[in-house]
């Protein structure tokens, strides 16, 4: 036998490649300008089949661009992995740009991986198809950052260096550009294949041992949990078995399941919640930004000292002063004052009373703002119990409840629009829904949002996603007419919508269909919906069933009072 490397095409080292970092799915639109990376899939899929084995990575063609990247982007939050997307260069990489923004903000590690036109022509003015001038720059910024692949030979080095920038903390998407001509070019296939290791950075134990003594004293701690402590669980419980408190981001939640008697959840500005933060005498933030709408544009009066961790030494002094700052990897610290803290603290014995005191009022204030819809929320609970996947678009059911009312239990099982951007429901449920294996995913969308990506619904039927998605038709923008109603003096304009018929909609793309127009029966349609596998669309009928009992009219800048 022969010692000489066997050749391969770049599209198969790419493919090669990320099989090696774990990636089971990507997401994508096929073209002319990403063919030899989506030939390399396919290629190993079949010979994978033809062995009876399962595909190395599972492509899902998405309708759209930013389709794909957003269900990378939600199968990356979920599975705790690297997200990938292929598309088309040019138009197809613009497209593209609003999802990747949604994942920089939200800390997602994705690779996108872009076609571009032959070398030959690159850069040089010719109005060559699909060639968008500057493309790198405008993947820059919308990107944690951008590479160009300029040779066969360094196709590989560049793959591990995005790689190990999305990954590396705080993660981020990362854009390629590979030529067309240098996807398909041979090269000869590496000895290894290993992505490049990437180490968490470690706290200063001088550091921790000076602020575990301030917090040895504290009688009623608090720990703010924000979406970089997810994988914190096991220090955090360490922390709360000495007495801690515990609340959290909306992109925190399931870090401590959610019907833990010491969490207070997400329910983190309301009134009765700010006057218990003001018996606190310490309060901890791993791994948040604590984020204007989270802390009314950061006027929320928050526990003082105010003790914080993140992986990013920029995040110092960011929207809040802090009293202690400490750099490095959130489980490490936590678990490095864990250590420190155990046997030395005396928590006030009516600090778990109060805090789940403060819960409760807040959770009632929610409910009663709610009206009919009260019911759906806590029969949806009940269909689903507590092992399940929570998919949010932008929509004034999510503000007003999906965002904290459903209960978590894991710290991968919310997914949401960090960026405000509608739209997005239905493509990270897909993305999220893969991720999952067989735990059902429930996605909740507006109509208005539905329609901006439409498309995708055929992507889920194709797929044969396990997505319920529950959708709150209201015919139109129900929080811009809200927004109009409070501050436009009731002006309303462009925000009612062309409403299709979702149940013959659904019918003609072979996706089950159930219509809620009577809120008394929601619990059985529910039962009905969820008890089938794949996917399903249940229509809530807002007009019919009625208004909320408190218009919601935007973020809040100011709490909400008992």
């Amino acid at each position: 036998m022969s010692d000489r490397p066997r050749r391969v095409t770049v599209g198969d080292l790419v493919a090669a490649f990320l099989e090696r970092c774990g990636v089971r799915a990507a997401f994508g639109v096929i073209s002319i300008h990403n063919m030899p990376i989506l030939d390399a899939f396919g290629r190993r899929a079949a010979a994978a089949e033809a062995q009876g084995l399962p595909a190395p990575i599972r492509f899902v063609p998405a309708r759209s661009e930013p389709g794909a990247v957003n269900m990378a982007d939600a199968h990356a939050r979920v599975s705790g992995g690297l997200g990938v997307a292929v598309t088309s260069t040019g138009t197809a990489a613009g497209n593209a740009c609003g999802a990747m923004v949604e994942a920089l903000t939200a800390g997602t590690p994705l690779l996108h991986l872009t076609g571009q036109i032959e070398t030959a022509y690159l850069d040089r003015d010719f109005g060559y198809i699909h060639e968008a001038p500057r493309q790198l720059d405008m993947l820059r910024a919308v990107s944690k950052a951008a590479f160009r692949v300029h040779s066969a030979e360094t196709a590989l080095g560049t793959l591990r260096e995005a790689v190990r920038v999305a990954l590396t903390a705080p993660c981020g998407p990362v854009s390629i550009e590979i030529p067309i001509d240098i996807q398909a070019a041979e090269v000869d296939m590496p000895a290894s294949l290993a992505p490049a290791e990437i180490a968490l950075p470690q706290p200063n134990a001088a550091e921790l041992d000076a602020l575990a003594d301030r917090l040895a004293g504290a009688r009623r701690p608090l720990l703010w949990l924000g979406g970089g402590a997810r994988h914190a669980g096991d220090a955090v419980r360490r922390l709360m078995a000495l007495g801690f408190g515990v609340v959290t981001s909306v992109q925190g939640r399931g870090i401590v399941p959610e019907d833990d008697p010491r969490s207070l959840g997400a329910f983190n500005l309301h009134g009765p919640v700010e006057t218990f933060y003001a018996t606190c005498d310490a309060l901890l933030v791993a791994g948040s930004r604590l984020r204007g709408n989270e802390t009314l544009k950061y006027k929320l009066k928050l526990p003082r000292p105010l003790y914080r961790i993140d992986i990013d030494p920029q995040q110092h002094g960011r929207a809040y002063a802090d009293d202690v700052f400490i750099a490095g990897d959130c489980a490490a610290v936590l678990n490095g004052l864990a250590d420190r803290l155990d046997g030395r603290m005396t928590v006030d014995p009516r600090f778990a009373r109060d805090l789940a005191a403060a819960r409760a009022s807040a959770e009632t204030l929610v409910n009663d703002g709610l009206g009919p819809y009260a019911v759906l929320v806590h029969a949806l609970q009940q269909a689903t119990g507590r092992d399940f996947v929570w998919v949010r678009d932008v929509t004034i059911s999510n503000s007003t409840w999906g965002n904290r009312a459903l209960r978590l239990s894991g710290p991968r099982d919310g997914v949401h629009a960090l960026g405000g951007g509608i739209g997005q429901g239905i493509q990270m449920a897909l993305g999220a829904a893969l991720a999952a294996g067989d735990r059902r995913t429930l996605c909740l969308v507006g109509d208005g949002g539905l329609q901006v990506n439409l498309g995708e619904l055929a992507s889920l039927v194709q797929e044969k996603a396990n997505v319920a998605v529950v959708l709150m038709n209201d015919r139109g923008y129900g929080v811009i007419r809200n927004i109009q109603d409070a501050q436009y003096g009731g002006r309303r304009c462009y925000a009612d919508l062309h409403t299709p018929d979702f149940a013959t909609l659904a019918q003609s793309l072979a996706l089950p269909f159930r219509r809620i127009r009577d809120i008394a029966g929601v619990g059985a349609i529910l039962e009905q919906a969820l008890a089938q596998d794949g996917p399903v669309l249940i229509e809530v009928d807002m007009v019919a069933v009625g208004p909320f009992t408190k218009a919601f009219a935007g973020p809040p800048t100011e709490k909400v009072l008992a």
